[in-house]
This record gives structure tokens, C-alpha cells and sequence, in this order.
């Protein structure tokens, strides 16, 4: 079998899955059952998942969990976190649990400055074509007026539109750089339509002034250097004492020591940030903002001075222990999946309708929060502790154990090291 389809997305729905199923499963009938198990009931709101992307076939559940206590300039929030690693939601919690006890977490928007870029090759004279944008500069303005009509009246809009000679790093290649601000909304649509017309006027103001360029494409981009947000903590080193902290002075310097070789080593750096963004994801994805943007835009930033490093800091000074991040952020709570997405608007409500410089400032403490948390465990009890008695349920689900094995199995590892084959082990003993 395993053959080409033509016309797959003209096909029906059941038509598709029906193809699916008798194409790659001996079994049609329990492929069949399991992809409409996840279907919706309400026929109304499958219909809305089904055209948010093609040849949808069925929805893949992501668990949607909440980390309350967070306690952010002065507020406490609940953040909603969709993931699906064990750990991370309980991790988050036990952060803000912690820090709220401890002055909260303090966050800043720098700045939220977005960028878009209209790529092109220009074989001639650069002298004049720099003459020919600066005489036409107002007009790259004038013609997007319709577009930004009502970006403006909600005061965002066009910053600024530059030349760019990137001859130095492909021939003939030149850019208009273009730098946005889209207030509440993530404004990809708008930043695009804009470049687009960008496009069209230089184009033929070119023509018009006998220059030949030739436009490659107009795109925003997702690296965001100039939309960045701060978050931090920062308490008396002896106010860190707690359970497994008994030595505040030995654990600040661990914990300091543990970002230094974050900021210093690619490979631990990668780890490091990957944490961080289990807590910015989670975040993200439950808002309706697009995840795989920031990574981009994140891991781009993390190497901006040309190697890989940590995102995160920490320092002693005075007595004081502090940890931070900056990260760029480029989020919307308007617009997109934010006012279509029942789920996402219950998020939405929950972090009570936060403006998108407010949601900037939330996920990054969620990312701060989850960094702390592992960082607290490795450089105490280790990793593996806490993280494996939160995937003992995985373990549990996968050998699809009865209440009363569930019963044993939870009591037996309360006081025993869990791993997958210790688990395994006890259950086929249990079924002896």
C-alpha cells in the first residue's frame, strides 16, 4: 500500500480519515475509532477546530493546567500553562509559592518595537538609489495609509523605514528595514500587508527613476531584539532558607555558579534555556500566541553575541541574591486564535484580559519561575527526584494498571527511588 493521493484536500472529511485509515492500518475500524473518540461533541466548535488548519482529521489533546500564587508587581496571577511534560505546571507552582513569600517576582517591558524587512537585489549606483529612498520615504508612509489607519488610532503604527546595503553579505542585496509597533495585537498580518506595500512603491518609484531592483520578498521578522522583557527575583541571601536549603549562603553560590556555566557552555546553555522555555511555552500556547515565533526569536537572541549562552542570570552583591532573565517577546492578546479560540479566551480571563505588554511581562516570569525551580533542584536534591515521581503516573497509565495496583504502586515509591524499570518490576511482581 502506502500509495500517492491525488486531490487529498478536496476530499471530505470522512473521506480522508477513511483513506487514512485503510491505507496504513491493518486494523481500519480501531484507527477510525480512535480518531473520532477526540473529536468534539459539540458538532459547532469541532467545526471551528476543524478550519483553523487543513485536512484536519481529528485534535490532539495538550493537558491545560494552572500555576496559581504568582505574585507579579504586586499581583497575584494564576497562569494557565498548556504542556505536556510532567513536572513543569508543579515546578512553576512551587516557584511562586516560594517567591511570594519573598517580595514576588518584579517585571519590565523594555521596549516592543517589532521588525519587518523587504529583501531585494539592486545592480547599480547605490549613491543613487540611497537619493531615491530618501526622496521617497514619505511616500512608503502615504501609501500604507489605509492599512495603518487603525493601528494608528490605537497608537501603534510605523516607526521607521531604513535603507540597508547588505552587499557585504550577498551580492547586489539591499534591504528596507522597517520597524513596527502593533500595541495589543502580535501584528504578523499587519506588519506583512505594510512590507507588501512597501514593496509595490519602491518597485515603481524604481521604474520611475530608470532603477532596476528586483524584490526577492517582503516578510516580518521573528527576531525581535528591540521587544524585550526583564523579569526577576531578588531577596536577603539568609531569607532563602527553606526545606531543602539549610546553607542559604553554600546554595546562592552553587546556584550562581550553576548560570555562570550556562552562560559559558553551549551545551549545558541549550538545557538551561530548554527549561525556560517549558515555562514561556506553556504560556504562550495557552494564549493563542505562536510558540514556534518566539523559540525562533528567543534562540536567536540567546546567541547574539555570537555564541550560544544562557538567557538567564544571577549575582551576589551586598547580601542581596538576585536572578533574571531578558528575553524578546513578541506576543498578541487581540486578533488570531486570542478571539476564536474558546479555550484561549478562557485563559485570557483567567490572567484577567491582560494587554500584551501585561502577557509579555507574565510569560517571561513563568520562564524565570520554571528556571529557578530546576536550577534549585539541581544544585540540591538533583533533577531526577521531584521529575520521576511526577512520571510514575505515565509509568502507572502505560501499563494500565487497576485502582488497587495504582494504590500499591503509589505507596511502594513514597519511599522508594522511582524509575521505569524499578515500576515495571513491582507491577509484574504485583501480577504474580
Amino acid at each position: 500500500m502506502n500509495n500517492a493521493v491525488a486531490g487529498f484536500s478536496k476530499l471530505s472529511k470522512k473521506e480522508k480519515i477513511n483513506w487514512i485509515a485503510n491505507e496504513y492500518f491493518s486494523n481500519p475500524d480501531e484507527a477510525l475509532s480512535i480518531i473520532r473518540n477526540y473529536w468534539n461533541t459539540d458538532e459547532k466548535l469541532q467545526q471551528l477546530h476543524d478550519e483553523f488548519i487543513e485536512n484536519t482529521i481529528t485534535n490532539l489533546y495538550i493537558p491545560l493546567g494552572v500555576a496559581p500564587n504568582f505574585l507579579i508587581n504586586g499581583n497575584y496571577k494564576t497562569i494557565p500553562m498548556a504542556i505536556e511534560e510532567s513536572s513543569v505546571v508543579a515546578a512553576a507552582s512551587k516557584s511562586a509559592k516560594y517567591w511570594a513569600t519573598r517580595g514576588g517576582f518584579k517585571a519590565t517591558v523594555i521596549d516592543t518595537e517589532k521588525i519587518g524587512q523587504v529583501h531585494f537585489t539592486f545592480n547599480g549606483d547605490a549613491q543613487k538609489l540611497e537619493e531615491l529612498f530618501n526622496q521617497i520615504k514619505p511616500k512608503f508612509f502615504s501609501d500604507t495609509q489605509s492599512i495603518t489607519k487603525n493601528m494608528q488610532q490605537r497608537g501603534g503604527g510605523i516607526l521607521d523605514i531604513q535603507l540597508k546595503d547588505k552587499r557585504n553579505l550577498l551580492e547586489n542585496y539591499f534591504q528596507l528595514h522597517a520597524t513596527f509597533e502593533t500595541k495589543d495585537s502580535m501584528g504578523a498580518n499587519f506588519i506583512n500587508s505594510c512590507l507588501e506595500q512597501f514593496a509595490t512603491t519602491l518597485k515603481e518609484e524604481a521604474q520611475n527613476a530608470d532603477l532596476e531592483i528586483e524584490v526577492v520578498m517582503s516578510i516580518l521578522s521573528n527576531y525581535v531584539p528591540n521587544c524585550i522583557v526583564r523579569a526577576e527575583v531578588s531577596c536577603p541571601i539568609e531569607d532563602l532558607t527553606e526545606k531543602h536549603i539549610t546553607n542559604p549562603q553554600d546554595f546562592a553560590q552553587r546556584f550562581v555558579q550553576a548560570v555562570q556555566i550556562a552562560e559559558a557552555e553551549p551545551f549545558r546553555a541549550v538545557t538551561h534555556n530548554k527549561g525556560i522555555m517549558n515555562g514561556v511555552d506553556a504560556v504562550v500556547l495557552a494564549t493563542g500566541n505562536d510558540f514556534r515565533a518566539v523559540e525562533a526569536g528567543v534562540h536567536a537572541y540567546a546567541s547574539r553575541n555570537g555564541q550560544y549562552s544562557s538567557l538567564s542570570h544571577a549575582k551576589i552583591e551586598n547580601g542581596i541574591f538576585t536572578f533574571w532573565l531578558e528575553i524578546p517577546l513578541a506576543l498578541g492578546t487581540v486578533g488570531g486564535l486570542t478571539s476564536l479560540h474558546p479555550l484561549v479566551k478562557l485563559c485570557l480571563e483567567i490572567l484577567q484580559k491582560p494587554s500584551a505588554k501585561e502577557l509579555m511581562e507574565i510569560v517571561a516570569v513563568a520562564g524565570l519561575a520554571q528556571n529557578f525551580a530546576a536550577l534549585r533542584s539541581l544544585t540540591t536534591t538533583g533533577i531526577q527526584e521531584g521529575h520521576m515521581k511526577m512520571h510514575l503516573n505515565n509509568i502507572i497509565n502505560q501499563f494500565e494498571a487497576n485502582d488497587e495496583e495504582r494504590r500499591l504502586i503509589k505507596a511502594h515509591f513514597k519511599k522508594t527511588a522511582v524509575s521505569h524499570s524499578a515500576v515495571v518490576e513491582f507491577i509484574e511482581n504485583l501480577r504474580k
